[in-house]
């Protein structure tokens, strides 16, 4: 489709909302009515040619007593989709009555098949009605969507009877979801506190698209494929990758056939999902979008596919989801769990204040295992997935989870403001259940925050895109895995690392001739110290607590009591066998890469500081952590000592020849 008819017809609809709604609904609400209301009018005019084919079938099967008639009907209008009511939309223009305009128009909302019902009811569009007919506004709307200066049917509108001169072009399936995907782009960019949270801008989505087919590209074959967004909002990943595979497929001479699959828990946004399938003709697709949470009502439990692209909420809470799987401690799915080789289970499970890791994990668990090509995912997530949570938390366990078992290829650092509703740092994370075997034990970390092209007129927070040319260098460093000072390949285990809990013995030294405060012992056993304390031979050693304890032949439960009345910690006692001094206690992280190991690292970077520390083996944890800062950060080089000395002569020269102007001005 032309961009500059493109831009006419969103610029028309946009402009409905300030000609019909600017007295009725504030900024932020005029979505309510115009998101639905395209959906209705393309529907509409899908339904146009065909509308007498479908009464006289409803006719037909009314008479001979069918319920059932959905499939006939549908049939019918050639379209995964229909209207049985006796309207189009360009019938209700002749209500001069509002409360006719709006029982007819109801009846011709009802008489939509049962899959933009849904649609309807998600977008809650007849809690408008009675809004619009009150402000007798629904005509105005209406008139306006049906209006000749725009074309938004399946046909060209010509001129003249003669039908050589086109007048509006026709607006394909592909022309309309573009129209709506833009719709919804100045919808969300306009409504700032929202801006871009159900939306990904497409130069991403792109580039995620190609990093999950480009590198297999070669090896598609006549063949069926599936796609999945668990987070699918209004479904541009899925149908961008969509459109991706088709084109790859097409050059190399394949035809393939792309099923998608998604879920979305914002009603609004389903809905919006929905409408776009049906809108680009994709009726089947539209019934593979499940309604809900991933996390805690998975529609697609049983489903594997053979392509994952999401942008997740991060920062968001899952504290709902929590609960209704049982509460954080108790969550059994087999998801978000999994057992190490001995046996051991290891909890993914990250704190409920963010539960981006909880998609990515879900996407793994729908990996084909089973085909040639296995499953290839690209995940958008912040910074926390790649770096927060200690050795043995949920976060870690999960990045320990996908890095031992192979599954990253890579992690792509963005460019700050590349989304519309923030400007913090994101990453792409790249997995594949079948790596190359140049990429197997390996994962390719790529710093592309500076490359970027500034936008003329800033999109929310969004300052900047990817352009066509810095994608392909972006896939090409990716392709070919490249190393440079942006690109760098790393093993496994150069992420790993033992958190070692480092302990010192526990060192007292006695003072017996020490009060016990009141209160502390009972009366008996007060007397019984005492008489130990008298009775003690001059020889015992009172910086060794186990034999002044010995020596005192009292039950340990008492020494208990009184030991931290008696005794100071002294570096020169004698240790306390089976004891650790907790002040002194502390966590050393021992990289995987370290030569020897733990005992080694011990032996090299404590002992000589420390020569009594030693390892509570029971307390060591493993964690992963991705540092994009450790491997990329540069150094700034530092100016020469000459050129800092000559600055501040020159500042100091000048300050004094100010003072004498200050100073001869006050004589």
């Amino acid at each position: 489709m032309d961009n500059q008819v493109h831009n006419a017809i969103v610029s028309f609809i946009w402009g409905i909302a300030d000609d019909c709604l600017r007295d009725v609904y504030v900024r932020g609400k005029y979505r309510d009515v115009i998101l639905p209301m395209t959906v209705i009018r393309r529907l509409d005019a899908m339904l146009e040619d065909t509308k007498p084919a479908v009464l006289e079938m409803k006719e037909k099967m009314d008479a001979a007593g069918i319920t059932n008639q959905w499939p006939a009907l549908c049939n019918a209008a050639g379209q995964a989709f229909c209207n049985s009511s006796q309207f189009l939309l360009k019938d209700l223009t002749s209500r001069a009555k509002k409360q006719t305009l709006k029982v007819d128009f109801e009846a011709y909302l009802d008489g939509f098949s049962p899959n933009v019902q849904e649609i309807l009811e998600k977008f809650k569009f007849r809690n408008q009605i009675d809004t619009m007919i009150d402000a007798d506004i629904l005509g105005a709307v209406i008139e306006k969507f049906i209006s000749p200066t725009i074309n938004l049917s399946l046909k060209p509108v010509y001129t003249d009877d003669t039908m050589k001169t086109i007048k509006l072009p026709a607006l394909d399936n592909h022309g309309m979801g573009t129209v709506f995907e833009e719709l919804i782009r100045k919808f969300n960019e306009d409504n700032n506190e929202e801006a871009g949270e159900h939306w990904t801008p497409r130069d991403v989505v792109d580039l995620m698209a190609d990093l999950v087919v480009m590198p297999i590209a070669d090896k598609l074959m006549d063949a069926t494929y599936s796609c999945y967004d668990g987070a699918c909002g209004t479904g541009g990943m899925l149908t961008v990758a969509q459109d991706r595979l088709l084109t790859l497929a097409k050059r190399r001479g394949k035809n393939v056939s792309i099923h998608l699959f998604g879920q979305e828990l914002q009603p609004e946004t389903y809905a919006i999902c929905k409408a776009d399938m049906l809108l680009k003709g994709d009726g089947e697709q539209a019934e593979h979008i499940a309604y809900g949470s991933t996390l805690s009502a998975d529609g697609n439990a049983s489903r594997q596919f053979d392509f994952m692209l999401a942008n997740p909420p991060y920062g968001k809470s899952w504290k709902t989801d929590a609960e209704k799987m049982g509460g954080k401690k108790d969550i059994l799915d087999s998801r978000f769990n999994t057992y190490l080789d001995d046996g051991t289970q290891l909890s993914m499970i990250p704190r409920t204040s963010d539960g981006q890791l909880l998609f990515l994990l879900n996407n793994v668990a729908k990996m084909k295992n089973d085909t040639s090509l296995g499953s290839r995912i690209a995940e958008v997530h912040n910074g926390s997935s790649i770096f927060t949570g200690d050795a043995g938390s949920g976060e870690s366990n999960a990045r320990r989870y996908l890095i031992e078992n192979d599954l990253v290829e890579a992690i792509i650092a963005l460019p700050e403001n590349m989304f519309y509703n923030t400007g913090i740092g994101t990453y792409i994370w790249v997995l594949s259940n079948k790596k190359e075997d140049r990429r197997k034990g390996k994962i390719q970390l790529i710093d592309a925050t500076s490359m970027k092209s500034p936008l003329r007129k800033n999109m929310g927070k969004k300052n900047c895109e990817f352009t066509t040319e810095i994608r392909n260098e972006i896939i090409r460093i990716f392709l070919e895995m490249e190393q440079s000072e942006i690109s760098k390949i790393f093993n496994n285990d150069d992420f790993g690392h033992w958190a070692v809990t480092v302990e010192r013995p526990l060192r007292l030294r006695v003072y017996p001739e020490r009060k016990i405060p009141s209160g502390v012992l009972k009366d008996v056993e007060m007397a019984a110290f005492a008489e130990a304390i008298n009775e003690l031979e001059p020889t015992v050693t009172l910086d060794d607590w186990k034999a002044f304890e010995k020596a005192t032949k009292l039950k340990i439960s008492l020494l208990k009591k009184v030991r931290p009345y008696i005794t100071d910690r002294d570096s020169n006692a004698l240790p306390i066998e089976g004891e650790a001094d907790v002040e002194l206690r502390d966590t050393e992280i021992v990289p995987f890469t370290y030569d020897g190991g733990v005992q080694a690292f011990i032996e090299n970077e404590v002992h000589p500081y420390a020569p009594d520390a030693y390892v509570d083996e029971k307390k060591t944890q493993i964690g992963y952590e991705i540092s994009f800062t450790k491997y990329f950060y540069k150094v700034s080089e530092l100016r020469p000592m000459e050129s800092i000395i000559f600055d501040l002569e020159r500042l100091e020269q000048e300050t004094n020849g100010m003072l004498k102007d200050v100073l001869g001005g006050l004589k």
